[in-house]
């Protein structure tokens, strides 16, 4: 197969790469076997060596083991970023489970549904959220849950003032003697660390990551060991001769959630493979993520496009120490280009948009950190992924065409799991559909159009809100867009505008309509424009469309009724 963008790699990224047969776990191994005594993780002031945590992980293991957890067995976490997460994960994969990410946002309803249809028994849970689990607790396959708090692993005096700070904010939850609770650093100290780690076959199931919960019923992708040892690999030969330069050295920040697959893999098992500090922060925010890096030195910064915007129109942030930071990919949404320059003019280091979806573990597409880039685009596929772009009838479509992204490599699922017809609607002949429309240039750049689903249709034209919301971007107070389509009786539908303005600034219709006016064919102009002061997003910052769409046709509703 033609690869044109073979040529665009970075100095030392490989074309391909040699997957070792391992378990995912092996990487957290190797790390502590070669650096037993540098940091792993960072959290709040708490800081745990590779050797530690690694001991952590067998002892968690032995704990579910004792608990009768078998090969097999799905263990659902419901945590935020800190050190008892990456335990869970690691060791529930030591002790052969297959670990079930789940959002800790989620309302008892999506609970319900991740916990029953994962089949999940074990739960660990953290302690504020035990009324949620309470409230179901008799509808769902759940037979232990194990509980944490936010202070189990915070240092002396933090983890005594924490419990009087969340009592005082109404946020504190006493935990109820059960039959089912167990306290989880209680079960880590009283279990005898297994001398025997799960030997996975690559192809077994290592997570259920649950997705397409803003399209309809949320489904659970099966990655098993090989794709997420695969994409670790990918992600980290990306960085090239540059990047293998600071191997046990590297300062990682976790803020964005490691429960969605983006963090998980370019954060958490990304940095630890490495051997790097990894900064755990609890939650996605600037001001910690600034802090973060002036004292620790951050030099690789995962993020979503919100979290940079937030970060370049942080006020005073022209005074920070930001330059440790040499590598940020973007991902989960469009990173508009005036916010990559701006960051990048801040910070010295390199801001580049990537690519990637759930089931494919996530990372597919990426621009090379010190090669061509192209602004707008996704990137290229990265070593050992192929992509074309596809016509209603699966035929592949020459450089230029617009049509449907589809992506193969060793990083993609098994399928959904205990789905097989959506699965057969998702791969098909060895290619994941992405449902993203794209193009692909002649140098193999890839552009996201937009996602089959959003893409508007007005006076028979096809709008793809990416374009117009990159044109809104560059207007100099505009802070946050995002662009919707809304019946309309006249043309179908008609563009719909929600803007954010930079702090202490006056913006008007006018000024944006001219604006638009000046960079859009006139059908691509919004019709309306709606002002806000924040836009709704999912946990790990992605704006969620459906629902700006949704609450605007209600307050229609409301007006016309």
């Amino acid at each position: 197969m033609n690869k044109p963008w073979l040529k665009h790699y970075d100095k030392g990224v490989p074309a391909d790469v040699q997957v070792p047969e391992i378990p995912l776990w092996k990487l957290l191994e190797g790390s502590a076997q070669k650096y037993p005594d540098h940091v792993a993780l960072e959290f709040l002031g708490y800081t745990m060596g590779y050797r530690q945590l690694w001991e952590s992980v067998l002892r968690f293991a032995g704990a579910l083991r004792a608990q009768g957890v078998q090969p097999g067995d799905r263990v659902a976490i419901m945590l935020p970023n800190s050190p008892q997460f990456v335990i869970a994960f690691y060791g529930t994969l030591a002790a052969g489970g297959v670990c079930v990410n789940v959002n800790p946002l989620y309302t008892p309803r999506e609970l319900r549904h991740q916990l029953s249809d994962s089949g999940a028994e074990t739960l660990v849970i953290l302690d504020m959220l035990w009324p949620r689990y309470a409230e179901i607790e008799q509808e769902v396959p759940v037979k232990r849950v194990f509980t944490t708090g936010i202070q189990d692993y915070l240092p002396f005096p933090k983890n005594l003032l924490f419990p009087l700070k969340a009592r005082r904010e109404g946020r504190w939850v006493k935990l109820p003697q059960h039959p089912k609770r167990l306290d989880f650093k209680k079960a880590l100290r009283a279990a005898t660390p297994t001398d025997q780690p799960y030997p996975a076959k690559p192809d077994e199931v290592a997570l259920l990551q649950y997705t397409g919960g803003t399209t309809g019923v949320s489904k659970g992708a099966m990655l098993t060991h090989r794709n997420l040892v695969a994409n670790t690999y990918q992600s980290l030969a990306w960085g090239g001769d540059e990047v293998k330069e600071l191997e046990g050295k590297g300062v990682m920040l976790g803020a964005i959630p490691f429960f969605h697959v983006y963090g998980m893999t370019v954060a958490m098992n990304y940095g630890l493979a490495a051997g790097y500090k990894l900064v755990l922060l609890p939650r996605p925010e600037v001001k910690p993520c600034i802090e973060a890096i002036e004292k620790h030195g951050v030099t690789h910064f995962p993020g979503v496009p919100t979290l940079y915007i937030g970060f370049i129109n942080f006020p005073g942030i022209e005074k920070r120490k930001v330059g440790t930071v040499k590598v940020c990919i973007s991902g989960s949404a469009a990173l508009p280009v005036e916010v990559a320059k701006k960051f990048e003019e801040l910070t010295g280091g390199k801001l580049v948009e990537g690519y990637g979806l759930t089931e494919a573990a996530p990372c597919t597409h990426c621009n090379p950190l010190s090669g061509q880039r192209k602004m707008g685009s996704i990137g290229i596929p990265m070593p050992g992924i192929d992509a074309k772009i596809l016509d209603e009838n699966l035929n592949e479509l020459p450089p230029g065409e617009v049509g449907e992204l589809a992506v193969r490599g060793p990083n993609v699922m098994l399928g959904y799991w205990q789905r097989p017809e959506e699965t057969q609607k998702a791969i098909k002949i060895d290619w994941l559909l992405t449902g993203d429309m794209a193009r692909m240039d002649e140098d193999g750049y890839f552009y996201i159009v937009d996602r089959k689903k959003d893409m508007i249709i007005a006076g028979g034209y096809n709008i793809y809100p990416r374009e117009v919301e990159e044109v809104l971007f560059t207007h100099p107070k505009v802070a946050e867009a995002a662009v919707v389509g809304l019946p309309d009786p006249y043309r179908g539908e008609t563009v719909a505008a929600f803007i954010v303005p930079k702090p202490g600034v006056t913006l008007t219709q006018e000024e944006l309509d001219k604006h638009c006016r000046e960079n859009l064919a006139a059908y691509k102009v919004p019709r309306i424009y709606e002002f806000r002061s924040e836009l709704p997003k999912s946990a790990v910052g992605k704006v969620l469309r459906r629902e700006l769409r949704e609450a605007a046709l209600k307050e229609r509703q409301k007006v016309e009724g």
